[in-house]
């Protein structure tokens, strides 16, 4: 007798028909959405600062500040394209950015902004979501709005991000990097000890690890795109890729940093923090063994450490590039090493971050292969138990930093065996998965396209 969640596997075939997405489920998460940025929005504008929409509509007309991002935005929209169509978004895109370009030379507008050009690929954007509204029909209709919403959505997210960053700045008066940094003598102090390997490669070194640590959407865009290379010509997107994790970690990362405001070593340990910093220590004196305290800092540095959400997002990139060709895949594991060097060696993050930013990572990754494989049980059990695993560590950096640091010798194993259990319950569940592609998936909600090799894509 097969179960709800272990169908048979027949090869493909059932007799229960396939039932697309509900249209109110879209539409529920399309008001949560715009809830979540009107929200969003008022918050920022309480403090007096232009929301993400207002920023966003200012990239209408104004230079960009992110320029490069929204080009990679309107690439991942023309994954929906075919080539013809691809080029000709393309041009015009190119082409506008000129106009815009020869305007503002013309009238002699400078500004501030980083980036001359951007305008071209979100004016694209925003008129495929009016050419899919007015000129297409059906199926079409909404493969190309899809595709428009994954290209704006992550412009938002960024938009959404440096919103969050800057209220946390702002509502967060005091920050527990004390309590982290006692933490983190168990793991012994590895930002300190990557500081100082930073500082011994000189300029080249620290050269290619900023230009990493910046780059990081470059990495994940490349990824994506080579999973979404078929949709174009299958009509359709597979049912998990990496942009979905991003925009997940992205969503309920900055969350975090309001309930943990941690801001990190080089700001209280190091230069950076000016006046506010307990003293000028990293990386070459370890911190103070005391007992930690709450400690005021400024409103203007973000508290975004707990969890490291770079080292979240390039373990994502490491995971999802483990089914591309052997260059991606040396890629994503240089991404990964190189972004883990520079959260430590700058001294952005404290090794406890690192930890968390995993389990983070892999435990948003098992919950959303689980409902790509129809809620398969195996993978919400794994979910639930990196999430208690995150929780626990988040409390024992908080309440047990002291007998933490008093006890290096049993404490900094039990948090990389944590870490590890989650990253091997992982492995395990999406193993099984991949030894018998499809047979997670219930045949309800199985689609009479799908292919053994589409759902090993899951993998």
């Amino acid at each position: 007798m097969t179960s709800r969640f272990f169908p048979r596997i027949n090869n493909g075939n059932s007799s229960t028909a396939w039932r697309p997405p509900r249209a109110a489920l879209w539409a529920t998460v399309g008001a949560v959405a715009l809830v979540f940025l009107v929200a969003l929005e008022i918050a920022a504008r309480h403090y007096g600062i232009p929301g993400p929409m207002t920023n966003q509509v200012k990239e209408v007309i104004f230079t960009p500040k992110s320029g490069p991002l929204l080009y990679a935005s309107m690439a991942l929209m023309m994954v929906v394209l075919p080539w013809r169509e691809r080029f000709i978004a393309l041009g015009a895109a190119v082409g506008i950015d000129i106009v815009f370009l020869l305007v503002r030379w013309t009238a002699d507008i400078e500004s501030s902004r980083s980036y001359p050009f951007g305008n071209g690929a979100l004016w694209v954007m925003l008129a495929c979501a009016v050419v899919a509204v007015t000129r297409r029909t059906g199926q079409d209709r909404v493969l190309l709005l899809k595709g428009v919403g994954l290209g704006l959505l992550l412009v938002a997210g960024r938009k959404t991000g440096d919103a969050w960053l800057l209220i946390t700045s702002k509502t967060r008066p005091v920050v527990l990097d004390q309590y982290v940094a006692l933490a983190d003598r168990a793991l012994g102090y590895p930002s300190w000890l990557a500081g100082r390997l930073v500082e011994a490669t000189g300029s080249v070194g620290a050269h290619v690890l900023d230009w990493v640590y910046i780059q990081l959407a470059v990495a994940a865009v490349a990824v994506a795109l080579y999973q979404l290379r078929n949709v174009a010509a299958e009509r359709r997107f597979p049912r998990h890729h990496l942009v979905r994790t991003f925009l997940v970690i992205g969503l309920l990362g900055p969350g975090i940093y309001m309930l943990y405001p941690v801001v990190g070593p080089i700001f209280v340990y190091g230069a950076d923090g000016g006046h506010w910093a307990l003293a000028e220590l990293w990386p070459h004196t370890l911190p103070p063994t005391g007992p930690p305290h709450h400690m005021p800092f400024d409103e203007i540095t973000p508290r975004n450490c707990m969890p490291s959400l770079h080292t979240a997002w390039a373990t994502a990139i490491f995971i999802h590039s483990r089914t591309g060709p052997r260059l991606l895949r040396y890629a994503g594991t240089f991404w990964l090493i190189a972004t883990l060097g520079a959260t430590l060696g700058f001294g952005y993050h404290y090794g406890s971050d690192i930890v968390a930013g995993v389990v983070f990572t892999v435990t948003i990754e098992a919950a959303l292969r689980a409902q790509a494989y129809g809620w398969d049980r195996s993978g919400i059990r794994l979910a639930a138990y990196g999430a208690a695993v995150f929780t626990a560590l988040l409390a024992s950096y908080r309440y047990l930093p002291v007998q933490m640091a008093a006890l290096p010798w049993l404490f900094g194993p039990l948090l990389i065996l944590a870490m590890l259990s989650v990253v091997l319950g992982y492995v395990r569940v999406t193993k099984q998965w991949a030894t018998h592609p499809g047979a997670f998936v219930p045949a309800g909600r199985r689609s009479p396209e799908d292919t053994p090799a589409e759902l090993a894509a899951l993998r």
